[in-house]
């Protein structure tokens, strides 16, 4: 299946690789810091205090990113759990009917989490909340990470939706789509 949206759905993969990427380097850092004050303790000079405050912290709302900005990208590039054990040997007609059916429930389960985030996000901001830890990060940073992956997996779902639908309706007697989701 082609993705009209495919470059935006890329383009939150990437966001989520850079995030993962992040973190990686900050957990890189602060072992090399620690490695560099162990040896400094060593040679006698005394620990230099070479450290990231607040690392589990930001690696937490890193993580949040990775997590929620890949959503849509692995959707798209069929990386997401399909059981196909069933639906795999129905007739294309029956099939068709679960195939939408399914798209249906995911995109309304999205949709109302996107909904609940857009409030938590909205109440983020309306009473300026932070963060507990060593550093104060503002949560609408976070929760509008969140949020936008949510709708990008929106988005990807309801174009998925429209062209299954498309697809059964143009050719009804061959709708098959293979074990990664794509036509």
């Amino acid at each position: 299946m082609r993705y009209r949206l495919a470059p935006l759905y890329n383009l939150g993969g990437y966001l989520s690789a850079a995030c993962l990427c992040l973190i990686c380097a900050l957990i890189t850092a602060q072992i090399a810091g620690r490695i560099i004050d162990r040896i400094a303790i060593e040679l006698g000079a005394g620990r230099i205090g070479l450290s990231i405050p607040g690392l589990a912290q930001i690696s937490g709302y890193l993580l949040v990113g990775a997590s929620f900005m890949g959503l849509a990208y692995a959707f798209i590039n069929g990386s997401h759990i399909r059981v196909t054990l069933i639906i795999g040997r129905l007739r294309p007609s029956v099939r068709v009917f679960f195939e939408v059916f399914c798209l249906s429930v995911a995109t309304a389960l999205s949709l109302y989490l996107a909904w609940h985030l857009y409030w938590l996000l909205a109440d983020s901001i309306a009473f300026n909340e932070t963060s507990y830890g060593l550093i104060n990060i503002p949560l609408w940073i976070p929760q509008s990470v969140m949020l936008t992956g949510v709708l990008l997996l929106c988005l990807a779902l309801i174009e998925t939706w429209v062209a299954t639908l498309i697809a059964a309706v143009t050719h009804p007697t061959s709708f098959t789509i293979d074990d990664t989701g794509h036509e």
